[in-house]
């Protein structure tokens, strides 16, 4: 009991700011008698004054780790299940030598920003600039984010800041999660630096975007055309250089996105004209990790049109006061949010710098003969599974041809549901394709199925066969 008589809170093992003393100290410090008093401007009819319905709480370790456990033993991943659900994370044979990489302290433990914590870690950096930029034909690339959408979001405000202009075009089969990221970034017109979205339409026959509606929506106040190749429905753009061209005729900047694993069977972005290239680096040796293990990365020419507008941070190799002593640094660091913080191109805050050890490891190992095999194994097998789906009596494959790893499948025919056939296929240990009727009506009862290189010929046959089953 304190002096007043009132009941001091209870210590957590786990939280050594919970002990009676530390709690006292804190108020001594903030100068309040109570805890209330540091939340007095917020109205109390704003505050909640009913019995939390907590459980009640866990001192013991073991029994801790016993509950988490058993809460985890709930999920159901893509390591005992076969899944074929892409749609922004998927599932990519990541080599042991990658986790063995990410594990290593050298890398694992250091704090990222002073030079006496660099065991190598500036190195991998720079070799994983090096090698995306080597995949996406383009000389300067910044440091990973947080994610795919991340990337794309910094890409379009740099784009505006360059242009001075306040619209950016998308196509409507962008991935609404990506989209959603984009809106964050783009702002709201009641702010400074709103960023107007537009929205051109896909051609249904082709999943590409439509050209002659892109060339309806270019106006001289477009700052940037943004695109995926291929895009989120597993389309192939094969008129990206189309498109491109159009958005050069009002003086727009363009933004291709790509999975970087479909490099080494398609053209680069660069060779079509683009400016900006952001992609993912999931693919790139790392886990899904429920969904985590994202990273987005963003690429540009050596233009310092472009490198003074990176929000991002950047390593060089330079030269020393040493002859022929070679070290690397840091570049661009004052116009980060990191150098500047609120001054800066754009906030950034700490990322995903860990999985680039994981994707400059995983890169090394493939090579450019890896990539090319890697890429063809996956244009075999996921066309060789959609043929074996269309042979379903009531499946159909929404675009036969032209896609890269995922690709629609429309089952209208069978008079069911994804969302039930999906639920059936769960019961047979199989993640179906993720269900698009939601986001995309106009497709009908679609799905979006993925398949990679860890999918065998008896993989696929199995999943045909449980379809066959749940839609009889």
């Amino acid at each position: 009991m304190s002096k007043d008589g009132n009941a001091l809170p209870t210590p957590h093992p786990f939280m050594a700011n919970t002990a009676p003393g530390s709690f006292q100290e804190m108020l001594r410090v903030a100068k309040v008698n109570d805890i209330e008093e540091l939340f007095e401007q917020i109205p109390q009819d704003h505050k909640f004054t009913g019995e939390w319905n907590f459980d009640s709480a866990i001192p013991s370790e073991a029994s801790l780790y016993k509950h988490l456990t058993g809460i985890l033993r709930k999920n159901r991943s893509g390591e005992e299940n076969l899944n074929f659900l892409g749609a922004g994370c998927w599932q990519h044979y990541v080599p042991a030598i990658c986790d063995e990489m990410v594990t290593r302290t050298e890398f694992l433990t250091p704090v990222w920003g002073t030079p006496s914590s660099d065991h190598g870690r500036n190195q991998v950096w720079f070799e994983f600039q090096s090698q995306i930029g080597e995949l996406v034909g383009m000389e300067f690339v910044g440091l990973p984010l947080y994610s795919f959408g991340t990337a794309g979001g910094h890409a379009i405000r740099m784009a505006a800041r360059i242009t001075g202009r306040n619209k950016v075009i998308v196509p409507r089969s962008l991935d609404p999660e990506r989209l959603a990221v984009f809106k964050t970034y783009c702002g709201f017109k009641e702010l400074s630096g709103y960023i107007e979205i537009v929205y051109v339409n896909l051609d249904p026959k082709t999943g590409r975007i439509d050209l002659m509606d892109m060339k309806s929506k270019l106006s001289s106040d477009v700052a940037a055309v943004y695109f995926d190749n291929p895009n989120y429905l597993g389309v192939i753009e094969s008129e990206a250089k189309e498109l491109v061209a159009l958005a050069k005729t009002v003086g727009a900047e363009v933004i291709v996105g790509v999975d970087p694993i479909s490099l080494g069977v398609l053209t680069p972005p660069s060779e079509y004209g683009a400016d900006i290239i952001v992609g993912t680096t999931q693919p790139l040796g790392v886990h899904m990790n429920a969904g985590g293990g994202a990273g987005g990365f963003i690429a540009t020419r050596d233009d310092e049109k472009y490198a003074r507008e990176f929000p991002t941070l950047q390593v060089s190799l330079t030269g020393t006061s040493v002859p022929g002593e070679m070290a690397f640094g840091l570049t661009l660091f004052e116009q980060s949010s990191y150098g500047s913080r609120e001054h800066g191109k754009d906030w950034t805050g700490n990322s995903v710098y860990l999985w680039t050890v994981a994707n400059a490891t995983y890169m090394s190992l493939l090579g450019p003969t890896g990539f090319k095999e890697i890429g063809n194994t996956i244009l075999q097998r996921s066309h060789y599974a959609a043929k074996q789906l269309a042979d379903i009596s009531g499946i159909k494959i929404t675009w036969g041809s032209g896609y890269f790893k995922e690709f629609v499948v429309n089952f209208d025919g069978t008079k069911k549901s994804v969302a039930t056939i999906n639920k059936a296929l769960l019961e047979k240990n199989i993640f179906g394709g993720k269900d698009l009727s939601l986001d995309f009506p106009e497709l009908g009862q679609s799905a979006l199925y993925c398949v990679t290189e860890i999918h065998t010929l008896e993989d696929i046959q199995n999943l045909v066969s449980a379809i066959k089953e749940v839609i009889k």
